[in-house]
């Protein structure tokens, strides 16, 4: 049965009841108008869960606001640059040497070989283990003349990007106490972690001792709201100067003048079971293909902030519409008449992405449409996830990041589409994809690597294992006539910079 919808507050009464813990956290401790001090109010939309751990989905919250940094950065065509360190160089196909560059903590002590080595000792002990060591083991150590030497358990040719993750961050030896990671006065960004309220609300002040560029805002004032609507009206009634995430069913409410939408990584495909049921069949599984309507989707859910679908890389993977190839090895779509003769398909869907279950109503219709009987699963997705990689639906929709935790797509076509994939809810096992991608992972040249990447990618469309409906686009609040240097991101990293500052 069904739970029974809430009775909706009016307007002017939800809109207060939502904007209460913002407006209380903003005025708390550091907090005040951006008047105030040029002070930056940012609310984003994930709380803490780890209690600001750096091992992680925290890691990313503060990578966002400019806290943590690795030895390496982010391109954006996902390369490797520096940043704590200043030079790389491959000794052999398992060990390397990092040159650092001069820098302290915000804590006043010098980031040397020996923190450096300590920080990637402990995240490669930390349990669980971040997910950016889950498929590989590095051992880190100081040497004599200053420099950090790396080697890894099996040739890892993207170590540098790895190395960027905000799991592999580098804090102080102060950082570390009682089995914990704590990043608050220890890491190395141009904003010091001085204060959090729990889930409610952060506080974040100028690293002066900064090796780069000292950042343009006194600090930033955080504030926690996992509910879309609470940030999109904390924008709107400028209780906030930036809002993470803006749902899109906010974004024609603010208007273009607050919201800033931009390509990301991720893709929302529906994967079908190629392993049991309806779709086991490749001929359905292209029926299937045939009957989705991007536009549609693009334009009925979306209201025009995403785009339509290109493959299993879109628009915030920069490099691949250029190197795109078609499809290989296709079967025909069975017509309607055979479609008509198979049984009930179960669709599934979580509701923890707001746009989702509009999705999938959209595309039941559309699979009707083309003759299949669908019956639809819509539920929080911690109770739809072992179901979904234990193959128990015929066909489930997700957004996925396609460029996970080293910003390379190997990774994800990895998972999601070998044999030995730790995240194959389409069950594929297909000879061709897994050599596909085995060759993709072998390369080192980038450019040779990215063409592999979507000889991959044509490969796995070939099998119709996923058919992509849309790539997502992010969409940011602030007014850009007040905030500079807010960073869109498509890999999600990066939000509050240096750069950023309140007019």
């Amino acid at each position: 049965m069904p739970t029974p919808r809430r009775r909706p507050l009016p307007l002017a009464l939800a809109t207060a009841v939502l904007l209460v813990p913002l407006a209380a956290a903003c005025s708390s401790d550091g907090g005040g108008s951006s008047a105030e001090g040029g002070r930056v109010r940012v609310v984003m939309a994930f709380p803490p869960a780890q209690a600001m751990s750096p091992y992680g989905d925290d890691a990313v919250t503060l990578s966002r606001l400019a806290v943590v940094e690795g030895l390496t950065t982010l391109g954006a065509n996902g390369d490797a640059e520096p940043s704590l360190a200043a030079s790389w160089k491959q000794d052999d196909d398992r060990t390397w040497t990092f040159t650092l560059r001069d820098a302290r903590f915000q804590d006043g002590t010098e980031v040397d070989a020996t923190a450096v080595a300590r920080s990637l000792t402990a995240a490669a002990k930390a349990s669980p283990l971040p997910r950016v060591l889950s498929d590989t083991r590095l051992t880190a150590t100081a040497q004599a003349d200053g420099t950090v030497r790396i080697v890894t358990g099996d040739p890892d040719p993207l170590l540098p990007q790895r190395l960027a993750n905000p799991s592999l961050s580098v804090l102080s030896a102060a950082a570390y106490r009682d089995g914990r990671a704590d990043p608050v006065g220890h890491a190395t960004g141009p904003f010091t972690l001085s204060k959090v309220d729990g889930a409610v609300s952060a506080t974040l002040e100028r690293n002066d001792r900064y090796w780069g560029e000292k950042a343009a805002a006194p600090g930033v004032d955080v504030t926690f709201a996992a509910d879309g609507t609470a940030r999109a009206n904390a924008l709107r009634t400028d209780a906030v100067d930036v809002a993470e995430y803006v749902p899109v069913s906010q974004a024609s409410l603010l208007g273009d003048d607050l919201v800033h939408s931009f390509p990301s990584a991720r893709t929302n495909g529906m994967s079908l079971n190629t392993a049991h049921g309806v779709f086991a069949d490749p001929a359905m599984r292209a029926a299937a293909r045939a009957a989705v309507d991007s536009k549609a989707l693009v334009g009925g859910v979306y209201e025009g902030r995403a785009d339509t679908a290109q493959g299993l890389l879109g628009p915030g993977v920069p490099w691949a519409a250029d190197r795109r190839t078609a499809p290989t090895g296709r079967t025909a779509a069975a017509p309607p008449a055979e479609v008509a003769k198979t049984g009930q398909i179960t669709l599934a869907t979580y509701t923890n992405r707001p746009e989702l279950p509009e999705v999938a109503t959209l595309v039941q219709q559309q699979l009707e449409k083309r003759g299949f009987t669908v019956k639809q699963v819509v539920r929080d997705y911690a109770q739809l996830e072992a179901d979904a990689l234990a193959g128990k639906y015929d066909a489930f929709i997700q957004a996925r990041n396609t460029l996970l935790d080293t910003a390379d797509p190997v990774s994800y076509l990895a998972s999601d589409f070998t044999c030995d994939g730790s995240f194959a809810i389409s069950q594929l096992c297909d000879r061709k994809v897994d050599a596909a991608v085995d060759e993709a992972a072998s390369l080192t040249d980038t450019d040779a690597r990215h063409a592999a990447v979507m000889k991959a990618e044509a490969a796995i469309l070939g099998t119709d294992a996923l058919v992509p409906l849309v790539h997502e686009r992010f969409v940011q609040g602030y007014d850009g006539d007040r905030v500079d240097g807010v960073a869109l991101d498509p890999m999600e990293r990066t939000l509050i910079t240096a750069d950023t500052r309140v007019r």
